[in-house]
């Protein structure tokens, strides 16, 4: 959405409350009534669940809460009480200075007590495809060594606190009765379990949504396989030729840290994009970012005015100090301070209000020029596309050249412009939202998501959808001929 507040927003906010006991029941006391006073898509979930529904999920979970044992234990519980009113732009981060307080800090990883040089000679000399072998998943590098029945994966080299000592198990894949299960421990060290890991081609493994690529033995692989081996594990974006009439862009995410890196993309190749009929936008797995990583993509899509339903956002004593924080900030400019300080006034003007800052309900893209090619544009999507790859979705499917190929995205657009505030015991950090599309109810996109054009089943192999897109968009291409 076109607003000066980016769509995720880090402003911490400590309140006070005397006499506060640190227990778990105490936390989601505070939690219930932070969310439900500040959150500006909380009264609007349970008005649409209804009042009874609510009532009932906060018994269940009270009793629950009073049960739990563990800091980790609770926050999982508070998380779980979140998700009554959506899945996405919600959170609760236990703060590392509660960790270092408390005996109930997650247990550290286990260590693998093999030899790593022995390890790297008995790789080097493997011969048969399975997990063993040793794989990357930036920022790890992981050996992955079979033992009896089951593999462990263990720390080679890391770039990340907590996890740079070698021989840390990162993950393991262990035997489940008749079936195969993982664990991928987190960077908090939290196990992250999902279903049986899946190897593609050769040197390419899918541990739940996590994306491992073999670096040693080197087996051969089929290219395609290999391509897609190389988008799952790209963390900038690029553009290559598929061949004379489709080229292919990477976009893995639209973090306002990579737009640099999407622009110069964008400009280092758009006499190629402007001669070249067809494109195909790979967005899977891209999880949002800010809305002004995309804005150089939207003269190549542009067909017809494009337009940008606003939003508006909940004006309480919590959410406008984020925007007094903002005014008073020496790292924006004079402008951009005077403006932030004229929202704040307007929204202490209306407190227990929503506000629209743009006074306009929708905001509308225009162009004069409308570029022949790319003639299509194939943009393929999935169930972790979520908040700015959706407003980019939303403003691309306009285009009279975009089809949408995939599976529908997640759905966490409608409530957004992230914050978070410091629980009063300090123990962790709780992230609602400000800002509430003027879309819903009429519109809704929340846990809903948006469905591609092109319903990519589970009959065609994921590192078959660039294949199927660009025969998909040639096709196309000989019809209108």
């Amino acid at each position: 959405m076109k607003f000066l507040v980016i769509i995720t927003v880090a402003v911490a906010l400590a309140i006070s409350v005397s006499g506060q006991n640190c227990t778990c029941e105490s936390n989601f006391e505070w939690v219930k009534k932070t969310f439900e006073e500040n959150d500006a898509g909380s009264q609007y979930i349970i008005d649409k669940k209804g009042q009874a529904a609510y009532d009932m999920h906060n018994q269940l979970m009270l009793e629950k809460v009073r049960s739990a044992k563990t800091l980790a234990e609770c926050t999982d519980l508070l998380y779980e009480w979140m998700k009554f009113f959506r899945s996405g732009h919600i959170g609760i981060d236990i703060l590392t200075t509660a960790l270092q307080n408390t005996s109930q800090s997650i247990n550290a990883p286990a260590k693998w007590n093999g030899n790593i040089p022995q390890f790297k000679e008995y790789i080097d000399t493997k011969k048969e495809v399975d997990f063993e072998g040793i794989w990357e998943t930036h920022p790890y590098k992981i050996g992955i060594k079979k033992e009896v029945a089951n593999y462990i994966g263990f720390i080679i080299e890391a770039d990340v606190d907590g996890w740079r000592e070698p021989g840390l198990v990162k993950l393991k894949i262990e035997q489940d009765g008749n079936n195969i299960k993982s664990t991928y421990f987190m960077r908090d060290y939290s196990p992250n379990e999902s279903a049986e890991p899946l190897l593609i081609g050769n040197n390419f493994l899918q541990i739940g949504s996590f994306a491992l690529t073999r670096l040693s033995p080197n087996f051969p692989e089929d290219p395609q396989i290999e391509k897609y081996a190389k988008s799952k594990a790209a963390i900038k974006p690029y553009l290559e030729e598929l061949n004379e009439t489709t080229l292919y862009l990477r976009i893995p995410s639209f973090d306002v840290s990579y737009k640099k890196d999407i622009d110069k993309v964008i400009a280092s190749n758009k006499k190629k994009i402007q001669n070249t009929q067809n494109l195909i936008i790979d967005l899977r797995d891209n999880g949002g970012g800010g809305d002004r990583s995309f804005n150089e993509l939207l003269p190549f899509l542009y067909t017809n005015p494009i337009q940008t339903v606003g939003v508006k956002f909940l004006s309480t004593e919590l959410n406008n100090q984020q925007f007094l924080e903002w005014a008073n900030s020496k790292e924006n400019n004079f402008l951009i301070r005077k403006i932030y300080k004229i929202y704040y006034n307007k929204l202490q003007e209306n407190l227990g209000e929503f506000v629209n800052l743009r006074n306009d309900t929708v905001s509308i893209y225009h162009r004069k020029k409308v570029y022949k090619y790319p003639m299509n544009v194939g943009i393929i999507i999935n169930e972790k596309n979520a908040s700015t790859t959706e407003q980019f979705i939303l403003a691309a499917k306009q285009s009279q050249k975009v089809k949408l190929f995939g599976t529908t995205t997640w759905g966490a657009l409608d409530v957004s412009n992230m914050s978070f505030v410091e629980s009063p015991c300090k123990e962790f950090n709780l992230w609602y939202c400000l800002s509430r599309s003027m879309r819903i109810p009429d519109m809704a996109i929340d846990d809903i998501g948006l469905q591609p054009d092109y319903y990519l089943d589970e009959n065609i192999p994921q590192h078959k959808w660039v294949e199927f897109v660009n025969d998909v968009l040639n096709q196309q291409e000989k019809i209108e001929l």
